[in-house]
């Protein structure tokens, strides 16, 4: 009985391990299946949905531009006033030009003497203080010594000479009538300026342009999406148009063959 009872031993060992192995078989083949249904949801998907970065890529941007409007003005402090980072600074550089505005034009202060009279009353306190101070036993004014860099200053004459430079080069080929298109682009901005220019002065013109570049940036900044849109939509009527009066009027202007010198 003995030796039956340790036959039949061996025998319910191995039944409990085939059934764990059987067990053990299923699971893995559960997780397979699991892990293989979710490769196939994860494919549908990507397959779905377009990658972020190709509909960003085809996003209309107003003037063609790729960087962020804060960088287009530079990035730095001017940024921050046109923007209104700090409203304070961005407040007080606008109430200043509109002091100065009203100052001119409409108090018609001119400006030599605004200016003399500025520097009259700033030489009279300083040199007052300066020797009212031996008498009341005060320190005198510290008035600041003022040196301008000479590699700052070069370097502004550089940027100065390399912007007029890149005008002088446009002004050239808007000229020469290579582009039909930048010409009568032109000539139509400066036949509204000279409309504008007859309506105020070159002050009220200045300040007008003032305004509206510390309003109009961070306008489009806070509706850049919307306004976008819009331009894309107004950019491909105007392609459309144009596309038309040259097409009737353009084209059938006659012209001569450009010849253009070659530099030895």
């Amino acid at each position: 009985m003995a030796e039956h009872a340790d036959e039949i031993e061996p025998r319910g060992d191995s039944f409990m391990d085939k059934i764990q192995r059987d067990d053990s078989s299923s699971s893995d083949s559960d997780s397979e299946k699991k892990k293989h249904d979710g490769e196939l949801k994860k494919k549908h998907h990507d397959a779905s949905s377009p990658p972020t970065s190709s509909m960003k890529s085809k996003i209309y941007r107003l003037f063609g531009r790729e960087k962020p409007v804060h960088k287009v003005f530079g990035g730095g402090k001017p940024a921050d006033v046109f923007l209104w980072r700090n409203k304070k600074i961005s407040a007080s550089v606008l109430g200043g030009a509109t002091a100065v505005w009203v100052f001119f034009e409409l108090l018609e202060y001119h400006l030599l003497t605004l200016v003399c009279h500025v520097l009259i009353l700033a030489f009279a306190v300083l040199f007052l203080w300066s020797n009212a101070s031996k008498f009341i036993n005060k320190s005198p004014p510290r008035i600041p010594e003022v040196r301008i860099p000479e590699d700052q200053y070069f370097q502004i004459a550089a940027g100065l000479r390399n912007e007029m430079n890149r005008a002088l080069d446009s002004i050239r080929n808007i000229a020469s009538g290579r582009d039909l298109k930048k010409f009568l682009v032109v000539v139509f901005g400066l036949w509204v300026l000279s409309i504008v220019g007859s309506w105020c002065n070159f002050l009220t013109l200045f300040y007008i342009s003032f305004v509206l570049l510390h309003t109009i940036p961070v306008l489009y900044e806070k509706y850049e999406n919307q306004i976008d849109a819009f331009a894309e939509k107004a950019m491909i009527e105007i392609k459309k148009q144009y596309a038309v009066f040259d097409a009737k009027v353009v084209s059938k202007i006659p012209r001569g063959p450009l010849k253009e010198k070659k530099k030895a």
